[in-house]
């Protein structure tokens, strides 16, 4: 069998995940952000059990793909429940998924809307067994994330956002409460990092050179750092190394819903998407916006 297909064929036959059952259709570009963030929170979580369901097999199907990065059972599963229920939300709308483009599927999106799929970000702390990993999945308009919702299945924790309707989060399946940002304490920041991916040496010299005093640095895997930094239990996220436009897109859709951002290290504008081989600049991720200094909140 080919190293990077998946070596199960029937994920989707089980009653629970019928996915297009449940869904709408969504008219372009008419979209109602609020019922569509409903709508891609039940489709994370279905994803998410899925990917669940991988994790706690002694046998999950890791293998690399031909960048030597590592894929799994649970990512093509993943994918596959997502590609299904957005192709029935938004039939007109173009799909650009991790797994897809791995496979040399990568649709044109013209100037039109498109949606990113990252179906298992952080897919080393998958095979860790950690925790940290995370399903996202971010509509893309105008070259910037207008919604995005990223889910850690294995924490039952979800995080939505959307452009004008704020950001949320949702423990358990429970109510969905409002988040925001945190003025940043005047000790010093909490600065992320990623968990397999830092290069601190690197860190420390941009933390010197734009004088700015940590008070404390934490770790995480996956898109996590851009949703607890829009939850206010950080402020700074840094990324020196390279990331793709789906690794990115519904972190960011969430931070900037929350009231924060996230800058193009290339640039010094918010991070863009539709990019040539969608590839992302080093950026910064941050908990105030652009004209508000870190020291006055």
């Amino acid at each position: 069998m080919p190293p990077d297909r998946p070596r199960i064929h029937n994920i989707m036959a089980g009653s629970g995940y019928n996915v297009a059952a449940a869904l709408r259709k969504v008219t372009v570009p008419d979209f109602d952000k609020p019922a569509l963030l409903q709508d891609l929170t039940a489709l994370a979580r279905q994803a998410g059990a899925a990917i669940l369901d991988i994790y706690a097999r002694p046998d999950q199907g890791e293998r690399q793909k031909t960048d030597a990065s590592p894929v799994t059972d649970a990512d093509h599963a993943a994918e596959a429940i997502i590609l299904t229920g957005l192709r029935t939300l938004t039939p007109d709308v173009p799909i650009i998924a991790e797994e897809e483009v791995a496979a040399g599927r990568l649709p044109q999106v013209g100037a039109g809307p498109f949606w990113l799929v990252d179906p298992l970000d952080g897919t080393k702390e998958f095979i860790k067994r950690n925790g940290e990993f995370t399903v996202n999945i971010a509509l893309i308009e105008n070259g910037e994330p207008s919604l995005g919702v990223v889910s850690a299945p294995a924490q039952g924790v979800l995080w939505r956002g959307a452009k004008g309707h704020g950001a949320q989060r949702q423990l358990d399946g429970g109510e969905p409460t409002a988040i925001a940002v945190r003025r940043p304490p005047g000790v010093g920041l909490t600065v992320f990092a990623s968990r397999s991916h830092s290069v601190f040496n690197q860190l420390d010299i941009w933390l010197r050179n734009n004088d700015i005093p940590v008070a404390e640095r934490k770790q995480a895997g996956s898109s996590l750092k851009f949703c607890l930094i829009a939850a206010g239990e950080g402020d700074l996220y840094p990324r020196f190394g390279p990331t793709m436009e789906w690794d990115t897109a519904a972190g960011q859709a969430v931070l900037e819903a929350a009231g924060g951002e996230v800058i193009d290290d290339s640039t010094r504008q918010p991070l863009r998407y539709g990019k040539p081989g969608h590839r992302n600049h080093w950026f910064v991720a941050r908990g105030w916006p652009a004209g508000r200094d870190w020291r006055t909140g």
